[in-house]
């Protein structure tokens, strides 16, 4: 298995880490030069790609690609991919392409009133950004049809995990307890994202998944059970109605449901962190939860 994956950020580099261990060709690509060390950290074979025009060399890398991980958000142009890949192009620059897999986001489902949504919930995003991952997953969906190429759809929630979360946040005094009334949000380790995908990958699985913890929770109670295992008092309680926020802050308040992960687990995924108390437990007692990704994962 020969796995490329654009974009290996946050949580690219976890996917490919786990990819390597269990055996596999992993080659990753980064906007820039200076974070390539971090890639070949995680045993990912780095590639500049700025979402222009390939290189040659990424070019050559292509040719022997397997499976293909779409980890790039997509903006206003669309996704950068679906530019580069349009018709005959996908196979004739990857004619080993086996899978494709999309890491795309739960802000497509929308508010839903703090409702449970699955898989097949009809979609309607509230924010901009959402509304460009509907566009995306239908892009990538039309394109692997095209190539007669099996397509998973990642939906993810919240991520955090080694170097990204609620200690990190009190640790560096910018952690708040925002309450607004009702309100949930659902959360995932980043290391469950890479499972999911190494498990999808393995299976050249098609469809739709929502890679989610099991305990959709208001977001304040989070930071509380960090302040609690730190030893700390948490930070005030403050009303999200008079709460000095960026509007990106702010919109993600306005969407408001519990979204369930019955369909992956269906498949025979078993999430390493099911609830976010397990989760800060981990990070906490490891001391992992200050480390960078390449130390922690």
């Amino acid at each position: 298995m020969h796995v490329m994956i654009f974009g290996a950020g946050y949580s690219g580099k976890a996917i490919g880490q786990l990819l390597s261990s269990h055996g596999c060709r992993v080659s990753g690509t980064t906007r820039s030069i200076e974070k390539q060390d971090a890639l070949r950290d995680c045993r990912i074979q780095p590639f500049q790609f700025d979402g222009g025009e390939l290189s040659d060399a990424l070019t050559a890398e292509l040719a022997t690609v397997t499976h293909l991980v779409q980890s790039i958000a997509p903006g206003r142009d669309g996704d950068p991919l679906i530019r580069l890949f349009t018709g005959s192009q996908l196979k004739t620059l990857m004619p080993k392409l086996e899978w494709i897999a999309y890491l795309s986001t739960v802000g497509v489902y929308g508010d839903h009133d703090g409702g449970w949504v699955d898989e097949a919930t009809t979609l309607k995003p509230v924010s901009q950004r959402s509304v460009e991952r509907v566009e995306a997953e239908e892009a990538w969906q039309a394109l692997a049809g095209q190539n007669g190429l099996p397509l998973a759809i990642l939906r993810l929630s919240g991520i955090y995990g080694p170097g990204r979360n609620a200690f990190v946040n009190l640790a560096n005094g910018t952690a708040r307890r925002l309450v607004k009334k009702d309100q949930v949000f659902n959360r995932i380790r980043v290391e469950d994202i890479a499972g999911a995908t190494a498990l999808l990958a393995e299976l050249r699985q098609p469809g739709v998944y929502n890679v989610t913890d099991n305990e959709p929770c208001p977001p304040q109670d989070v930071v509380a059970e960090a302040a609690r295992l730190m030893g700390m008092e948490p930070p005030p309680e403050q009303p999200f109605e008079t709460a000095d926020l960026s509007p990106m802050a702010r919109s993600f308040y306005g969407e408001n449901k519990r979204v369930s992960n019955a369909r992956l687990k269906a498949l025979g995924y078993a999430f390493r962190f099911g609830d976010y108390r397990q989760s800060l437990q981990d990070l906490w007692s490891n001391g992992t939860w200050n480390k960078a990704a390449t130390q922690a994962f």
